[in-house]
């Protein structure tokens, strides 16, 4: 891994959207050079391919002015990969249905053989110890989503790469089914799918998540999920078998119920109309289901009780919420989206954010990170408080079964029955 020193500031690369900034050389005799203006790409979160932190060469793309105002033209709307085809040297290409040259980003799942799937967390203020994620990266391409920085540890993008190239780890099954039969493993929760979604687009083809559940169920092993995808649905055999033993619990996201702002804000994932139909079909098969809020964003996302209201007619009976969290790159690329959508709350906006986190675009301090400090994110506890008691949320919640964990049966399948 290239550990060279990270950059002050991520900026753009050069072959991507562009950049919003004006580049004045210091030499009067050189023209001014007027940064190309990002645009939306249908169909995807971010607008460009940020660097990195950890780039060492840094470039910008520029008009000019030999382009007549055509160098970047706004892309056409974009097709969902319905098809996967994979190649002899290891990639999966999803395919989009557009024809050069202008499509959009193309989605490239890329194998990984992992050595470990089961990751240790100690932050004292997630409610997790365990965690497996079968992907790196995700395709829902949700702007806000605070794993984006990761995709820099393996020299990718956080922007357009981060949901456009999708690390899949294919033995996946494999190494869970060693690590829960190694002597003295002990059963804790797994929180499957922290930093990516578990049931993003790719997973309709590659089925790892579903061999994931498969081995759990085996097991009897206790696990939670958190998803904004209807993919879900389709592992209801396993998911109501292993709720019967309460050994599984299942989060919906509705960050909110405004269909275009979710289409922005999260353009992959399921409408929120689909997601409060997997919550009642997940309630109606019997597995436990919650409702997550995450993340609030300040004059952005304001309809917070209105979505605890119709989560609970659906069957959601837990909540929780998050407050915006903009750590390293995901925060020039958070302020470049909202240039893009909403120009003229940008300076509303990030003002509450740093607001929220003691004058910065994010403080890494536990316990203030996930809720936030001031005044606001004070009125935002309390109107969470004030909804989740009216409507009867997070009561005699219990915790997940351990006691039926069968270390033995991880290399065989039992019957889903």
């Amino acid at each position: 891994m290239d550990k060279r020193s990270p950059s002050p500031l991520p900026r753009q690369m050069d072959g991507d959207a562009g950049a919003r900034r004006v580049v004045a050389d210091a030499d009067a005799a050189q023209p001014l050079q007027i940064a190309i203006p990002v645009t939306a790409i249908k169909g995807r979160g971010a607008a460009s391919r940020l660097a990195h932190r950890f780039e060492s060469t840094l470039r910008e793309r520029f008009d000019d002015g030999w382009s007549g105002g055509q160098a970047h033209p706004t892309a056409p709307a974009a097709g969902i990969g319905v098809e996967a085809a994979v190649a002899a040297d290891g990639t999966c290409r999803i395919a989009e249905g557009m024809s050069e040259p202008d499509r959009p980003p193309q989605t490239e799942v890329i194998w990984e053989d992992a050595r470990s799937v089961l990751t240790r967390n100690d932050s004292p203020d997630l409610p997790l110890e365990v965690s497996l994620n079968p992907y790196r990266g995700c395709e829902h391409g949700c702007i806000y989503c605070y794993a984006r920085p990761t995709h820099s540890y393996l020299g990718f993008s956080p922007g357009l790469d981060f949901e456009t190239r999708i690390v899949a780890k294919r033995n996946v099954v494999a190494v869970l089914q060693n690590e829960l039969s190694a002597p003295g493993y002990e059963p804790v929760p797994i929180a499957l799918g922290s930093a990516t979604d578990a049931y993003q687009p790719v997973e309709r083809q590659l089925r790892l998540t579903r061999g994931v559940l498969e081995v759990l169920h085996a097991t009897r092993h206790p696990f939670g999920l958190v998803t904004k995808s209807s993919l879900v649905e389709r592992d209801l055999d396993v998911l109501a078998a292993m709720a019967r033993d309460r050994l599984v619990r299942v989060y919906v996201t509705i960050t909110t119920l405004d269909g275009e702002l979710a289409r922005k804000l999260e353009p992959r994932a399921a409408s929120p109309l689909r997601r409060l139909a997997t919550v009642r079909r997940l309630a109606e098969a019997g597995v436990p289901v919650g409702v997550s809020l995450a993340p609030q964003i300040p004059f952005v996302n304001e309809d917070m009780e209105q979505v605890m209201q119709a989560a609970w007619e659906a069957g959601a009976r837990s909540a929780f919420y998050v407050v915006l969290r903009l750590p390293w790159e995901l925060s020039p690329l958070f302020r470049e989206w909202l240039q893009v959508h909403y120009p003229d709350r940008v300076q509303r906006v990030m003002g509450r954010v740093r607001e929220l986190h003691g004058g910065r675009d994010y403080r890494a301090q536990f316990g203030d990170r996930m809720r936030g400090q001031g005044p606001w994110a004070d009125l935002l506890r309390s109107r969470f408080q004030v909804a989740a008691r009216r409507l009867g949320y997070n009561q005699d919640r219990e915790p997940l079964e351990r006691g039926l964990f069968r270390p033995g049966a991880a290399f065989g399948q039992e019957s889903l029955f």
